[in-house]
């Protein structure tokens, strides 16, 4: 909403200072020169229209996705720079205000605008922008500061311009009925200033608009309004309330006669294989179908706002299929085995990866997902190699923190086969439940129960004890704990593809030893991500690098670990209105195992 504010907020400036440029030019000089000035601004503008945009789109449409635009586009695009700032300068309009209409016409985004933004941006960031703060600074001369009335003045004008726009700004949200809060913060960011209002003082300065010490007073306010408004806002505005849920939305307390809301996040055409066969192994059936929402994950480059858009299947099929096309129409296969069983719906998201979290999250909670699949931060690649992304991993985390539902990471090392159950034989598919103890272990077995009805798993649950205390919690979680065991337990007993084991460990190298010979004995291993605190638990968080999926989860996404399974950590809904204890409050409405 601040975006699209100040977008009509420098159109009505920018219209002002047209109109004043042209009675400037009306005045000063003769009526012959200004009609020639305002046609040549005219055919300039023509140009951008049916030159300029033409050309870009032409470029776009010549550049397959995933392929690096031609350098003779990038040249073209850096001549047209030239050309315009010229002719800019030549009928009097300024090479600053002809350029910037020359990026406005430069569509937006990949494969052009992210390429020029990835070219220029290090160059423009890292050396023109600290040379141009630097040379604002040097401009400034606190002694220029003589008399402080004239200090007074100013500041009133100054603090009487952001109090009028604040009122003006919140008015009509308020009307609109948007809350209090978000209307203050969002005066508040439309009085934030930038680089523009900086070159403004400057070119003042230099054309004696103002003085020297009206200038070093501007720049004072301006450099304090900036540095308040990020606190302020952050102290305001805090955006992860909104996917607060209301109701439980969990695998735990999911009715097995309701569809199974997902939502699988995908960040490249690597994670594809992994998250079907986990969806495949999920027994999506008719009387409890998947509705599945699959979001590609785009880093936002070379366009100004995030984008989540709905995507569907074009009719006419072009010579190069995008990524998210190859990624969608995986899935739209996949909908196809499962006929009526599977619903799929594709969106891509792209936004930059430190807000991307808000993207799945906002998905989530308009889809009333029960259960958020997505991709660990490491890639196993060939040759035993692992790729690792830190802005996934923080997205990751951000993904865990702030989910309105339940949030399963799977770790995909690589060994995948084919989508096993569209192969004309399925295999069986073989899964272990590891359980020690807790809200996202019970989550864990939850999911399992509704894997075992598909007659292609096998289903092993692995059930660590020891003489110890094993994991912490309180007395109610362990009740609930042997409920849903007791379950399964009988369960196993009448399902010949369940098995329920019990490992009887001592200490954290027990539990080492377990999970090693386990390596390679499965296609996939489930745990829960969070356990209380126990001596045990203790001795294994030593093993664990960052402790981001727990200590068992950590152990199994190790690079020494050399089990070929799959791994999916589970996390249970942790963002639920007036829960404060997930354990105390737990309540299960229809035991699914």
């Amino acid at each position: 909403m601040a975006s699209c504010s100040s977008i009509v907020s420098d159109m009505c400036h920018w219209f002002i200072v047209a109109v004043r440029i042209a009675t400037r030019l009306t005045i000063a000089r003769s009526l012959r020169t200004s009609i020639g000035s305002s046609l040549s601004t005219i055919l300039l503008v023509i140009f951008f229209v049916v030159g300029i945009r033409p050309a870009a789109l032409w470029a776009i449409r010549h550049t397959p996705e995933g392929k690096p635009v031609k350098e003779i586009y990038i040249s073209v695009v850096l001549i047209a720079l030239l050309f315009c700032g010229f002719m800019g300068e030549v009928i009097g309009i300024n090479a600053y205000i002809s350029s910037f209409v020359l990026g406005l016409f430069i569509p937006d985004g990949p494969p052009l605008g992210a390429a020029l933004v990835e070219r220029f941006d290090c160059f423009v960031s890292v050396l023109l922008m600290p040379i141009f703060f630097t040379s604002c600074g040097l401009k400034v001369d606190i002694f220029a500061i003589k008399n402080f009335k004239n200090v007074g003045m100013i500041e009133l004008v100054v603090v009487a311009a952001l109090f009028g726009k604040m009122i003006g700004t919140m008015l009509p949200p308020i009307l609109c009925r948007m809350r209090l809060r978000d209307a203050l913060c969002l005066g508040i960011i439309m009085n934030s200033k930038g680089i523009t209002e900086l070159a403004i003082l400057i070119r003042w300065k230099e054309h004696n608009v103002i003085n020297e010490e009206c200038f070093t007073i501007l720049i004072i306010s301006l450099l304090i309004v900036t540095g308040a408004i990020t606190p302020l806002t952050n102290a305001l505005y805090d955006p992860s309330k909104r996917f607060l849920a209301y109701k439980r939305r969990t695998i735990l307390h999911h009715r097995n006669d309701e569809e199974l809301r997902i939502l699988a996040c995908i960040h490249s055409t690597d994670n594809v294989r992994a998250v079907l066969n986990l969806l495949s192994a999920s027994n999506p059936s008719k009387e409890s179908p998947i509705n599945l929402a699959v979001l590609h994950l785009i880093k936002l480059v070379g366009r100004a706002s995030p984008l989540l858009i709905a995507c569907v299947s074009r009719e006419n099929k072009s010579q190069y299929s995008t990524q998210s096309e190859q990624i969608f129409n995986a899935f739209r296969k996949f909908e196809q085995h499962y006929s009526g069983h599977v619903i799929v719906h594709c969106y891509k998201g792209i936004s930059p990866y430190a807000t991307m979290h808000n993207d799945v999250c906002s998905l989530a909670l308009e889809k009333r997902t029960t259960f958020i699949v997505i991709p660990f931060h490491k890639q196993w690649v060939i040759g035993g190699r692992v790729e690792s992304s830190n802005t996934l991993r923080h997205l990751n985390n951000n993904v865990l923190d702030k989910a309105p539902c339940s949030v399963g990471v799977l770790i995909d090392r690589g060994n995948q086969r084919k989508p096993w159950s569209i192969l004309g034989q399925p295999s069986m598919y073989r899964v272990a439940v590891l359980f020690f103890g807790g809200a996202d272990d019970r989550e864990v077995l939850a999911y399992a129960g509704r894997m075992y009805d598909d007659h292609n798993v096998l289903i092993t649950l692995l059930r660590f004890y020891s003489s110890t205390e094993i994991v912490g919690g309180t007395a109610r979680s362990k009740i609930l704990d042997t409920e849903i065991l007791s379950q399964f337990r009988l369960n196993a007993f009448r399902n010949q593809r369940v098995s329920y084991q019990e490992e009887m460990v001592m200490d954290g190298n027990g539990v080492l030893a377990v999970l090693r010979s386990i390596e390679n004995a499965y296609d996939l291993v489930m745990v829960g991500r969070r356990h209380q605190d126990s001596q045990l638990m203790s001795d294994l968080g030593k093993w664990s690098e960052h402790g981001e999926l727990g200590a068992i989860g950590d152990i199994l996404a190790a690079k020494d670990f050399r089990g070929a399974a799959s791994v999916l950590v589970v996390q249970q809904q942790t963002k639920l209105w007036g829960l404060n204890d997930p354990e105390d409050s737990t309540r299960l409405r229809r035991a699914n195992i």
